[in-house]
């Protein structure tokens, strides 16, 4: 598996990773990761090759750009693959799209994150044209290309990928589950307010998460709190945006202390218009917490509106705070939501949904 983000880093699609290359390696595969460094060279007892790299700044500094190396082949002809994963090819994740080819192994690329649209929010719109060029002509080097939602689906058949399938969403059901509610956790994300309502945000803290629109909710919903759980590039603009509101900034949560934050929330509220499955919404649901997502993206793939949760226009600050506050003041409906998040991740496994099921035993 080549990608360009793995483990340490914390995002939606390093999640959908680890949990796959778990699951692989339990249904008896072997697998080996390469990606950019820092990090550390095993996860689970998986073996990760780090490549140099440099951050890619000043645009998004938690990002890195990898480029291969002598022991890098070294390792993969050792490792000797049967099929090649290039994970969202750009840069490092393009080279196992050359070593698949050169090789004539089967190539299997996944399309998570519309890129070209980011060169807006990075300042660097010259660059759209040439990113959708070039990711087009990676991708349809591959036997097959999957997207993590039906949106992204579209979209990648809309830019001209080709041979595209639906890669399924998955949650860990195990992990987050009602039962993680804490009081003490709470007590945290409230500031020491318990008693209030609470509306929760998890993600990466930079401006493509479109968080700056959660500033009019607090205005709209006076005695509402908000806890924003991660961290990034754009924190200090949204600390100073916040100042004033009851908004809680925690940092990163992992493991039990994150399963314990949605559990204890009352509404999960994700703006992003950009994100292409969002699987902190799918965790918050098997943790049976309500979600208001924007109507963009991969959200709509999760959220059935008013079955499951409210699908907004997250510009319309009236609707959003409407339908934020109905979870808040009606037990009834918000009873009824989280019946259907619950049911909504019944079922829905990382045992299920491992590229395995799809290229391994076909």
């Amino acid at each position: 598996m080549f990608t360009e983000v793995f483990a340490p880093k914390v995002d939606g699609i390093v999640t959908r990773l680890t949990n796959t290359v778990t699951e692989l390696t339990n249904l008896g595969h072997d697998v080996c990761v390469i990606a950019p460094g820092p990090g550390p060279d095993t996860y689970g007892g998986i073996p990760v090759f780090r490549l140099p790299s440099a951050p890619f700044k000043p645009w998004y500094p938690e990002v890195r750009v990898g480029m291969p190396t002598f022991g890098m082949s070294a390792s993969l002809n050792k490792f000797r693959p049967d099929i090649i994963h290039a994970v969202n090819p750009v840069a490092a994740a393009a080279w196992g799209i050359v070593h698949a080819r050169t090789r004539r192994l089967p190539l299997l690329a996944s399309y998570h994150t519309a890129l070209p649209q980011y060169t807006q929010d990075f300042g660097l719109p010259v660059l759209r044209k040439p990113s959708q060029a070039w990711i087009r002509q990676l991708h349809n080097r591959a036997d097959v290309n999957l997207c993590p939602s039906q949106p992204m689906v579209e979209e990648a058949r809309a830019l001209g990928i080709q041979r595209v399938g639906l890669w399924p969403k998955a949650v860990d059901t195990e992990k987050y589950q009602p039962t993680k509610y804490s009081g003490e956790m709470r007590e945290r994300l409230t500031g020491g307010h318990p008693e209030a309502p609470l509306m929760l945000c998890v993600g990466r803290l930079s401006a493509e998460k479109n968080l700056l629109s959660l500033r009019p909710l607090m205005d709209r919903l006076p005695g509402v709190r908000l806890a924003l759980v991660g961290s990034g590039p754009y924190e200090n603009e949204l600390k100073k945006a916040f100042t004033g509101t009851n908004t809680v900034f925690t940092g990163y949560l992992h493991g039990e202390e994150l399963a314990s934050a949605f559990a204890s929330s009352d509404v999960f509220v994700f703006p992003s218009l950009t994100d292409t499955l969002g699987n902190v919404a799918f965790e918050a649901m098997a943790s049976g917490t309500p979600v208001v997502g924007a109507n963009a993206g991969g959200i709509p793939d999760i959220i059935k509106d008013g079955e499951n949760g409210f699908l907004v226009d997250p510009a319309d600050t009236a609707v959003f705070a409407d339908r934020v506050n109905q979870i808040l003041t009606r037990p009834d409906l918000a009873a009824a939501l989280t019946a259907g998040t619950l049911a909504s991740a019944r079922g829905r496994s990382w045992r299920a949904a491992p590229q395995s099921r799809l290229f391994f035993n076909t």
